[in-house]
Protein backbone atom coordinates (compact mmCIF):
# COMPACT_ATOMS: atom_id res chain seq x y z
CA UNK A 1 0.00 0.00 0.00
CA UNK A 2 1.76 3.50 -1.37
CA UNK A 3 -0.58 5.58 -0.94
CA UNK A 4 -1.06 7.79 2.09
CA UNK A 5 -4.70 7.88 2.55
CA UNK A 6 -4.60 3.98 1.53
CA UNK A 7 -2.06 3.78 4.18
CA UNK A 8 -4.14 5.62 6.75
CA UNK A 9 -7.46 3.71 6.52
CA UNK A 10 -5.77 0.19 6.38
CA UNK A 11 -3.09 0.22 8.84
CA UNK A 12 -4.78 -1.98 10.84
CA UNK A 13 -5.51 -5.69 9.27
CA UNK A 14 -7.27 -9.05 10.80
CA UNK A 15 -9.44 -6.84 13.01
CA UNK A 16 -12.06 -8.96 15.05
CA UNK A 17 -15.24 -10.06 13.69
CA UNK A 18 -14.32 -8.39 10.38
CA UNK A 19 -15.17 -5.12 11.64
CA UNK A 20 -14.97 -2.61 9.21
CA UNK A 21 -13.19 -0.20 12.00
CA UNK A 22 -11.27 -1.75 15.32
CA UNK A 23 -13.11 -2.34 18.78
CA UNK A 24 -12.02 0.32 21.20
CA UNK A 25 -10.84 -1.76 24.55
CA UNK A 26 -11.36 0.04 27.58
CA UNK A 27 -9.61 -2.39 29.90
CA UNK A 28 -7.01 -0.75 32.54
CA UNK A 29 -5.66 -4.63 33.23
CA UNK A 30 -5.15 -7.68 31.42
CA UNK A 31 -4.97 -11.47 32.54
CA UNK A 32 -1.39 -12.64 32.38
CA UNK A 33 -0.75 -16.31 31.73
CA UNK A 34 -0.28 -18.64 34.82
CA UNK A 35 2.76 -19.44 33.44
CA UNK A 36 4.21 -16.24 34.76
CA UNK A 37 5.36 -15.16 30.94
CA UNK A 38 4.65 -11.67 29.90
CA UNK A 39 1.16 -11.30 27.73
CA UNK A 40 1.11 -8.79 24.69
CA UNK A 41 -0.50 -6.09 27.54
CA UNK A 42 -0.56 -6.33 31.03
CA UNK A 43 -1.54 -3.06 32.69
CA UNK A 44 -3.03 0.27 29.92
CA UNK A 45 0.17 2.83 31.29
CA UNK A 46 2.26 0.34 29.89
CA UNK A 47 0.23 -1.12 26.72
CA UNK A 48 -3.29 -0.99 25.25
CA UNK A 49 -4.80 -2.51 22.20
CA UNK A 50 -6.60 0.64 20.86
CA UNK A 51 -3.34 2.65 21.36
CA UNK A 52 -1.42 0.28 20.11
CA UNK A 53 -3.53 0.11 16.71
CA UNK A 54 -2.86 4.29 16.40
CA UNK A 55 0.81 3.80 16.70
CA UNK A 56 0.65 1.13 13.86
CA UNK A 57 -1.40 3.91 11.85
CA UNK A 58 1.13 6.73 12.85
CA UNK A 59 4.21 4.32 12.19
CA UNK A 60 2.31 3.58 8.78
CA UNK A 61 1.70 7.02 7.31
CA UNK A 62 5.38 8.15 8.62
CA UNK A 63 7.31 5.63 7.27
CA UNK A 64 8.49 4.92 10.44
CA UNK A 65 9.51 1.84 12.53
CA UNK A 66 8.06 3.01 15.87
CA UNK A 67 5.35 5.10 16.96
CA UNK A 68 4.26 6.39 20.62
CA UNK A 69 1.37 8.77 21.72
CA UNK A 70 1.00 10.62 24.22
CA UNK A 71 -1.36 12.33 26.35
CA UNK A 72 -0.52 15.80 24.68
CA UNK A 73 2.15 17.19 22.10
CA UNK A 74 3.97 18.86 25.48
CA UNK A 75 4.24 14.87 26.77
CA UNK A 76 5.79 13.75 23.49
CA UNK A 77 8.17 16.57 23.56
CA UNK A 78 9.02 16.29 27.47
CA UNK A 79 9.61 12.59 26.57
CA UNK A 80 12.18 13.16 23.80
CA UNK A 81 13.82 16.03 25.42
CA UNK A 82 14.34 13.98 28.66
CA UNK A 83 16.37 11.94 27.23
CA UNK A 84 19.24 13.90 27.42
CA UNK A 85 22.13 13.79 30.25
CA UNK A 86 23.45 16.33 33.05
CA UNK A 87 26.13 18.31 31.43
CA UNK A 88 24.69 17.60 27.91
CA UNK A 89 23.66 20.59 25.78
CA UNK A 90 20.77 20.75 22.84
CA UNK A 91 20.41 23.53 19.90
CA UNK A 92 17.18 24.55 19.48
CA UNK A 93 15.97 26.35 16.53
CA UNK A 94 14.12 29.76 17.39
CA UNK A 95 11.66 30.93 17.38
CA UNK A 96 10.15 27.80 18.67
CA UNK A 97 6.52 26.56 20.27
CA UNK A 98 6.00 28.23 23.50
CA UNK A 99 5.91 25.20 25.03
CA UNK A 100 8.67 24.13 23.87
CA UNK A 101 10.99 26.88 24.74
CA UNK A 102 9.37 26.76 28.45
CA UNK A 103 10.70 23.03 28.41
CA UNK A 104 14.16 23.98 27.32
CA UNK A 105 14.60 27.51 29.33
CA UNK A 106 12.36 25.92 32.78
CA UNK A 107 12.85 21.78 32.88
CA UNK A 108 16.20 21.38 31.18
CA UNK A 109 18.04 23.65 33.77
CA UNK A 110 17.18 21.72 36.25
CA UNK A 111 18.28 18.71 35.20
CA UNK A 112 21.46 20.51 34.32
CA UNK A 113 21.08 20.80 30.38
CA UNK A 114 22.23 23.32 28.84
CA UNK A 115 19.83 24.93 25.57
CA UNK A 116 21.71 27.46 22.92
CA UNK A 117 19.15 28.85 20.56
CA UNK A 118 19.61 28.93 16.73
CA UNK A 119 18.38 32.00 15.00
CA UNK A 120 18.96 30.96 11.56
CA UNK A 121 20.15 27.45 10.79
CA UNK A 122 21.56 28.42 7.32
CA UNK A 123 24.26 29.73 9.35
CA UNK A 124 24.55 25.86 11.10
CA UNK A 125 28.07 24.81 11.03
CA UNK A 126 30.76 22.29 12.61
CA UNK A 127 31.82 25.28 15.04
CA UNK A 128 28.03 25.47 16.44
CA UNK A 129 29.21 21.88 17.83
CA UNK A 130 31.25 20.74 20.87
CA UNK A 131 31.35 17.04 22.90
CA UNK A 132 28.23 18.23 25.11
CA UNK A 133 26.14 18.81 22.43
CA UNK A 134 23.58 15.89 21.73
CA UNK A 135 20.55 17.04 20.07
CA UNK A 136 19.74 19.81 17.72
CA UNK A 137 15.71 20.31 18.25
CA UNK A 138 13.57 22.28 14.98
CA UNK A 139 10.40 23.75 13.64
CA UNK A 140 10.38 23.88 10.19
CA UNK A 141 8.60 25.47 9.03
CA UNK A 142 8.80 27.47 12.32
CA UNK A 143 6.19 29.04 15.01
CA UNK A 144 5.04 31.72 14.40
CA UNK A 145 7.07 33.00 11.50
CA UNK A 146 7.45 30.87 9.31
CA UNK A 147 11.42 29.94 8.51
CA UNK A 148 12.21 26.82 6.35
CA UNK A 149 15.41 25.03 7.51
CA UNK A 150 16.91 22.18 5.12
CA UNK A 151 16.74 19.41 7.67
CA UNK A 152 18.75 17.16 5.61
CA UNK A 153 21.88 19.55 5.82
CA UNK A 154 21.48 20.08 9.48
CA UNK A 155 21.37 16.62 9.75
CA UNK A 156 24.68 15.68 7.97
CA UNK A 157 26.62 18.48 10.36
CA UNK A 158 24.74 16.84 13.39
CA UNK A 159 25.37 13.32 12.93
CA UNK A 160 29.08 13.83 11.81
CA UNK A 161 29.35 15.76 15.40
CA UNK A 162 27.21 13.36 17.28
CA UNK A 163 24.32 14.49 18.17
CA UNK A 164 20.88 13.40 16.66
CA UNK A 165 17.97 15.76 14.92
CA UNK A 166 14.24 16.04 16.38
CA UNK A 167 11.68 17.43 13.94
CA UNK A 168 8.68 19.13 15.50
CA UNK A 169 6.52 18.36 12.18
CA UNK A 170 3.56 19.78 13.46
CA UNK A 171 2.78 21.96 10.98
CA UNK A 172 3.47 20.15 8.00
CA UNK A 173 2.15 16.64 8.95
CA UNK A 174 3.61 13.38 7.59
CA UNK A 175 0.82 14.22 4.25
CA UNK A 176 3.34 17.07 3.34
CA UNK A 177 6.73 16.48 4.72
CA UNK A 178 9.12 13.67 5.99
CA UNK A 179 11.83 14.66 8.27
CA UNK A 180 12.85 10.94 8.59
CA UNK A 181 13.26 10.17 4.91
CA UNK A 182 15.32 13.29 5.12
CA UNK A 183 17.74 12.71 7.76
CA UNK A 184 16.08 12.89 10.77
CA UNK A 185 16.37 10.34 13.92
CA UNK A 186 12.79 11.97 15.95
CA UNK A 187 10.15 13.27 14.82
CA UNK A 188 7.72 14.81 17.32
CA UNK A 189 4.24 16.34 16.44
CA UNK A 190 1.15 17.83 18.29
CA UNK A 191 -1.84 14.94 17.30
CA UNK A 192 -3.88 17.80 18.53
CA UNK A 193 -3.21 19.92 15.49
CA UNK A 194 -3.55 18.85 12.06
CA UNK A 195 -3.76 15.25 13.09
CA UNK A 196 -7.07 14.89 14.81
CA UNK A 197 -7.80 18.25 13.17
CA UNK A 198 -11.51 19.42 14.56
CA UNK A 199 -9.92 20.86 17.88
CA UNK A 200 -11.49 18.50 20.27
CA UNK A 201 -8.65 16.55 21.39
CA UNK A 202 -5.14 16.51 22.70
CA UNK A 203 -2.54 14.50 21.99
CA UNK A 204 0.94 14.03 20.59
CA UNK A 205 3.22 11.70 18.52
CA UNK A 206 6.64 10.63 18.60
CA UNK A 207 8.54 8.50 15.62
CA UNK A 208 11.90 7.27 14.90
CA UNK A 209 13.56 4.50 13.22
CA UNK A 210 15.48 3.54 15.89
CA UNK A 211 14.85 0.79 18.35
CA UNK A 212 17.05 2.48 21.24
CA UNK A 213 15.00 5.46 20.77
CA UNK A 214 12.16 4.50 20.84
CA UNK A 215 12.92 2.23 24.29
CA UNK A 216 13.93 5.48 25.95
CA UNK A 217 11.06 7.20 25.08
CA UNK A 218 8.39 4.07 25.70
CA UNK A 219 10.30 3.83 29.13
CA UNK A 220 9.94 8.10 29.87
CA UNK A 221 5.77 7.14 29.13
CA UNK A 222 5.70 4.30 31.40
CA UNK A 223 7.30 6.07 34.26
CA UNK A 224 5.50 9.28 33.58
CA UNK A 225 2.05 8.07 32.44
CA UNK A 226 1.58 10.41 29.86
CA UNK A 227 -0.45 7.83 27.80
CA UNK A 228 -3.69 8.72 25.40
CA UNK A 229 -5.77 6.85 26.96
CA UNK A 230 -8.57 4.79 24.45
CA UNK A 231 -11.09 6.57 23.62
CA UNK A 232 -8.60 9.66 21.68
CA UNK A 233 -6.54 7.05 20.52
CA UNK A 234 -9.54 5.28 18.89
CA UNK A 235 -10.83 9.19 17.65
CA UNK A 236 -7.31 9.87 16.55
CA UNK A 237 -7.05 7.42 14.84
CA UNK A 238 -10.55 7.64 12.48
CA UNK A 239 -9.51 11.21 12.05
CA UNK A 240 -6.26 11.04 11.09
CA UNK A 241 -7.64 9.11 8.14
CA UNK A 242 -9.29 12.22 6.50
CA UNK A 243 -5.67 13.67 7.09
CA UNK A 244 -4.82 14.42 3.30
CA UNK A 245 -8.24 15.33 2.29
CA UNK A 246 -8.70 17.98 5.04
CA UNK A 247 -4.52 19.15 4.60
CA UNK A 248 -5.71 20.10 0.60
CA UNK A 249 -8.83 22.02 1.26
CA UNK A 250 -6.72 24.09 3.95
CA UNK A 251 -3.57 24.52 1.95
CA UNK A 252 -6.04 25.52 -1.30
CA UNK A 253 -7.71 27.87 1.16
CA UNK A 254 -4.45 29.33 2.85
CA UNK A 255 -2.87 29.93 -1.05
CA UNK A 256 -5.99 31.90 -2.34
CA UNK A 257 -6.29 33.89 1.06
CA UNK A 258 -2.42 34.88 0.71
CA UNK A 259 -3.01 35.83 -2.80
CA UNK A 260 -5.67 38.04 -1.75
CA UNK A 261 -3.46 39.74 1.17
CA UNK A 262 -1.20 40.52 -1.29
CA UNK A 263 -2.99 43.14 -2.74
CA UNK A 264 -5.22 44.70 0.26
CA UNK A 265 -3.61 47.96 1.24
CA UNK A 266 -3.84 47.48 4.87
CA UNK A 267 -1.23 44.30 4.90
CA UNK A 268 2.11 45.06 5.38
CA UNK A 269 4.23 41.60 4.91
CA UNK A 270 2.77 38.06 4.49
CA UNK A 271 4.91 35.32 6.45
CA UNK A 272 4.58 31.63 4.96
CA UNK A 273 6.79 28.80 4.15
CA UNK A 274 8.91 29.51 1.60
CA UNK A 275 8.41 33.72 1.83
CA UNK A 276 11.76 34.39 3.34
CA UNK A 277 14.29 34.19 0.38
CA UNK A 278 14.70 32.14 -2.73
CA UNK A 279 17.24 29.66 -0.65
CA UNK A 280 14.19 28.91 1.91
CA UNK A 281 11.35 28.54 -0.86
CA UNK A 282 14.05 26.21 -2.74
CA UNK A 283 14.22 24.27 0.04
CA UNK A 284 10.46 23.92 1.08
CA UNK A 285 9.70 22.90 -2.48
CA UNK A 286 12.41 20.29 -2.01
CA UNK A 287 11.68 18.93 1.02
CA UNK A 288 8.08 19.19 1.79
CA UNK A 289 4.76 19.14 -0.71
CA UNK A 290 3.15 22.64 -0.22
CA UNK A 291 3.26 25.53 1.91
CA UNK A 292 1.10 23.88 4.16
CA UNK A 293 -2.02 26.26 5.67
CA UNK A 294 -0.67 28.04 8.43
CA UNK A 295 0.67 32.08 7.87
CA UNK A 296 1.71 35.06 9.50
CA UNK A 297 0.74 38.90 9.01
CA UNK A 298 1.42 42.36 9.78
CA UNK A 299 -0.91 45.39 9.05
CA UNK A 300 0.65 48.11 7.83
CA UNK A 301 1.46 51.57 10.00
CA UNK A 302 -1.34 52.95 11.62
CA UNK A 303 -4.06 50.64 11.49
CA UNK A 304 -5.75 49.14 13.62
CA UNK A 305 -5.19 45.60 15.41
CA UNK A 306 -8.01 45.29 17.26
CA UNK A 307 -10.47 46.78 15.50
CA UNK A 308 -9.62 43.89 13.04
CA UNK A 309 -9.90 41.13 15.37
CA UNK A 310 -13.40 42.83 16.66
CA UNK A 311 -14.56 42.82 12.91
CA UNK A 312 -13.81 39.01 11.99
CA UNK A 313 -17.07 36.93 12.12
CA UNK A 314 -15.71 33.47 11.05
CA UNK A 315 -11.83 33.60 12.06
CA UNK A 316 -11.67 32.97 15.81
CA UNK A 317 -9.15 34.99 17.99
CA UNK A 318 -7.47 31.89 19.64
CA UNK A 319 -4.57 29.51 20.48
CA UNK A 320 -4.11 26.38 18.74
CA UNK A 321 -4.18 25.73 14.43
CA UNK A 322 -4.90 22.63 12.50
CA UNK A 323 -8.43 22.12 12.74
CA UNK A 324 -11.29 22.37 10.65
CA UNK A 325 -12.34 26.00 11.60
CA UNK A 326 -9.98 28.96 11.06
CA UNK A 327 -8.33 30.56 13.76
CA UNK A 328 -6.14 33.52 14.52
CA UNK A 329 -4.07 34.78 17.13
CA UNK A 330 -1.63 37.09 18.63
CA UNK A 331 2.21 35.34 18.80
CA UNK A 332 4.24 37.51 20.69
CA UNK A 333 1.37 37.71 23.51
CA UNK A 334 -0.31 34.20 23.17
CA UNK A 335 1.66 31.00 21.86
CA UNK A 336 5.45 32.76 22.49
CA UNK A 337 4.13 34.72 25.64
CA UNK A 338 6.68 32.49 27.62
CA UNK A 339 9.41 34.23 25.61
CA UNK A 340 12.41 36.58 27.34
CA UNK A 341 11.86 40.15 25.44
CA UNK A 342 15.59 39.81 23.70
CA UNK A 343 14.19 35.96 22.60
CA UNK A 344 11.07 37.67 20.96
CA UNK A 345 13.24 40.45 19.45
CA UNK A 346 15.91 38.12 18.12
CA UNK A 347 13.48 35.57 16.40
CA UNK A 348 11.77 38.24 15.13
CA UNK A 349 8.35 37.89 16.71
CA UNK A 350 6.64 41.20 16.35
CA UNK A 351 3.83 42.54 18.41
CA UNK A 352 1.60 43.05 15.92
CA UNK A 353 2.43 39.51 13.91
CA UNK A 354 -1.05 37.59 13.18
CA UNK A 355 -1.30 33.95 12.94
CA UNK A 356 -3.35 32.51 10.40
CA UNK A 357 -4.54 29.02 10.81
CA UNK A 358 -6.83 28.16 7.80
CA UNK A 359 -9.49 25.82 8.07
CA UNK A 360 -11.93 23.66 5.72
CA UNK A 361 -14.45 26.50 5.55
CA UNK A 362 -15.89 27.75 2.01
CA UNK A 363 -13.05 29.79 0.64
CA UNK A 364 -15.69 32.70 -0.35
CA UNK A 365 -16.86 33.13 3.19
CA UNK A 366 -12.98 33.03 4.76
CA UNK A 367 -12.33 35.73 2.07
CA UNK A 368 -15.36 37.81 2.70
CA UNK A 369 -14.55 37.87 6.29
CA UNK A 370 -11.18 38.84 6.20
CA UNK A 371 -11.77 41.36 3.40
CA UNK A 372 -13.85 43.04 5.66
CA UNK A 373 -11.94 43.10 8.37
CA UNK A 374 -8.94 44.41 6.87
CA UNK A 375 -11.05 47.03 5.42
CA UNK A 376 -12.22 48.13 9.09
CA UNK A 377 -8.88 48.11 10.45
Amino acid sequence: MSGFTTRAIHAIENIENEAIVPPIYLASTFGQPTTFEEGPFEYQRGGNPTRANVETTMAKIEGAKHARVFASGMGATAAVMGMLKTGETMLMGMPVYGGNYRFATIELPKRGVESRFIHDFATLSDDDFDETVKMVFLETPTNPTLRVADIARIAEIAHRNGAIVVVDNTFMTPYLQLPLELGADVVVQSATKYLAGHGDLLGGVVTTNDAEIDEQVFKAQLISGGILPPMDSYRLMQNVKTLAIRMERQQENALKIIEMMREHPAVDEIFYAGSANENEAEIQSRQAKGIGALFSFTLTEGKDVKAFLDTLQIFEFAVSLGGIESLICLPATMTQGAYAPEHLKDSHVAPNLLRVAVGIEDIDDLLGDLRTALDAA
